[in-house]
């Protein structure tokens, strides 16, 4: 189960003296089937360590196949804002998702059940990262800015992204749980994908819930225009498709509140992550449709200029 490894990887997580190296250290004793490499880059407000894990699929292009590849980052301010407030913070949920889907997938792996396409999963760890204000609740900040998370946690080789952020600070979804956004390229909000759709139905056993995302919200952060949060970034840095996992609740909950994370909920996602994996790999999901984009291009233009800060 996943759950499993949602609990132990939160207790890792829940401590002030957590590292990169902590959270390796924890997925090698796992398998040694993952790939996993760890860099500590000092901001204005302190550091962070990047973390990231390669599982190679049976058909994946690390050993030269033609699987496509899965990008599962996960994209937060920090997993703790010490020492303003103590402990686990509700915004680390996206750092929690993506390392505890590595476990699931090492674990896998050593009982056979590899995986058609390579995954590769990043986030950082920080349990000491700043805050800063926003509305209608006050926002995590992080001791680097959003182009070296993008620079560490988005890679070349991923052909689709799932970012996964805890995005409980605001009053636009009210679902405990988690949803999906619609799929972002290239400066177009597509239409929700179909089997993203289907899979959640599948893994989550209730009707899909769905995010509402905006034009803003898939601009460069320091631009001045209002974002929801940082879940869309990752679409600023690449051509491929990017979807949202945001963790909800039902009422506004500041990212730098503690004792508000639900391991349930982050399970939920951890399977849905998983599951997104599997069909992926074996190209049984599609994250658009392709026809339908370039249709898109050809009657509007390219839209890239809305991954850039403008003018």
């Amino acid at each position: 189960m996943s759950l499993k490894y949602v609990m132990e990887m939160y207790e890792i997580m829940d401590d002030q003296t957590v590292t990169g190296e902590k959270v390796k250290e924890y997925l090698s004793n796992i398998s040694e089937n993952g790939q996993i490499t760890v860099h500590t880059i000092d901001g204005k407000e302190g550091s962070t360590d990047f973390i990231k894990v390669v599982i190679p699929g049976k058909n994946g292009k690390s050993k030269g196949g033609s699987a496509p590849t899965l990008g599962i980052i996960g994209r937060l301010g920090g997993i703790g804002a010490r020492p303003e407030m103590i402990g686990y913070v509700s915004d680390g949920d996206g750092a929690l998702t993506s390392m505890s889907s590595a476990a699931k997938l090492l674990d896998m792996s050593n009982k056979g059940d590899q995986l058609e396409g390579d995954v590769i999963l990043t986030t950082h760890i920080c349990p000491n990262a700043p805050t800063r204000p926003h509305d209608p609740v006050p926002f995590m900040d992080s001791p680097v800015d959003i182009l070296t998370m993008n620079e560490y946690e988005v890679t070349e080789e991923m052909d689709a992204i799932l970012s996964v952020d805890t995005t409980k600070g605001n009053q636009i979804i009210n679902h405990r749980g988690f949803a999906i956004t619609p799929t972002v390229k290239e400066g177009y909000i597509l239409k929700v994908s179909d089997d993203l759709l289907h899979i959640y139905s599948q893994s989550v056993g209730k009707l899909p819930v769905t995010m509402p995302i905006t034009t803003q919200d898939i601009t460069p952060y320091g631009n001045g225009v209002y974002h929801i949060n940082s879940i869309l970034q990752p679409a600023v840095a690449t051509d491929k498709p990017v979807v949202g996992v945001a963790i909800t609740a039902e009422t506004a909950v500041a990212g730098c509140g503690t004792g508000a994370s639900r391991v349930t909920d982050v399970e939920e996602a951890v399977r849905y992550c998983i599951e997104v994996a599997k069909m992926y790999g074996q190209s049984k999901c599609d994250f658009y449709d392709e026809q339908e984009f370039n249709h898109l291009e050809k009657l509007y233009g390219k839209m890239t200029h809305l991954q850039s800060l403008g003018n």
